[in-house]
C-alpha cells in the first residue's frame, strides 16, 4: 500500500523537521506551497534552498508541486476567517468552509493526481509539506483527502514530537 505523510513547517527546527521524516521513512518531501519561504528567523531552514540542501544530506528526495498550492486570493480568503475568528496562521485548527469549498473546485479538481500517485516511493513513504502544523489548518489535508478518496493511500499526519 502507497503511503502518503503531511507535515508542516510551524513547531520543527531545521534538525527535528529531517528526524522526524526519517523517523517515518520519508523517502520524497513534496512541497505543496506557492511560496516557498517562512518568515522569521526560527524558520529560515524551511526555505526552500536551505530546505533541499538539507534534505540533498539526509537522502530525501524533493519536488515543488506548486500546482496544488492555493492562490494569493484564496490564501487571502482564509486570512480573513482567522481574522474573524481571531486566530493567527500559526494556531488556526481549521479550515474555512468557503476557502475548503473553493480550493477543491479551483485547484484540487483541476489537478490529475495520478502521475503524482505513479511516482511516489514503494518503499518508505512521501510527505505532502506546507507550513501550517495541523493538517486539518491546511490545503494539504485536502489532497492527503483527495489521495485516500480516489487512490487508496493511507495518510499519516506527522507533528513535531
Amino acid at each position: 500500500m502507497l503511503r502518503v505523510a503531511t507535515i508542516g513547517v510551524y513547531g520543527f527546527s531545521g534538525e527535528s523537521f529531517v528526524q522526524r521524516l526519517q523517523r517515518a521513512d520519508v523517502r520524497l518531501l513534496l512541497d505543496v506551497r506557492q511560496r516557498r519561504g517562512v518568515r522569521g528567523p526560527e524558520y529560515a531552514w524551511a526555505n526552500a534552498r536551505r530546505l533541499q540542501a538539507a534534505l540533498a544530506d539526509a537522502r530525501i528526495a524533493y519536488e515543488h508541486h506548486r500546482e496544488l498550492a492555493p492562490t494569493t486570493e484564496l490564501r487571502q480568503l482564509q486570512y480573513a476567517e482567522d481574522d474573524r475568528l481571531g486566530v493567527g496562521k500559526r494556531s488556526r485548527r481549521e479550515l474555512a468552509a468557503q476557502y475548503t469549498r473553493r480550493y477543491t473546485t479551483e485547484i484540487l479538481d483541476r489537478v490529475d493526481l495520478l502521475p503524482i500517485v505513479v511516482d511516489l516511493p514503494t518503499e518508505g513513504s512521501a510527505a505532502l509539506f506546507c507550513v501550517e502544523t495541523d493538517a486539518q489548518a491546511c490545503h494539504r489535508s485536502l489532497i492527503a483527502q483527495r489521495l485516500t478518496e480516489r487512490y487508496r493511500v493511507k495518510i499519516e499526519h506527522l507533528r513535531p514530537l
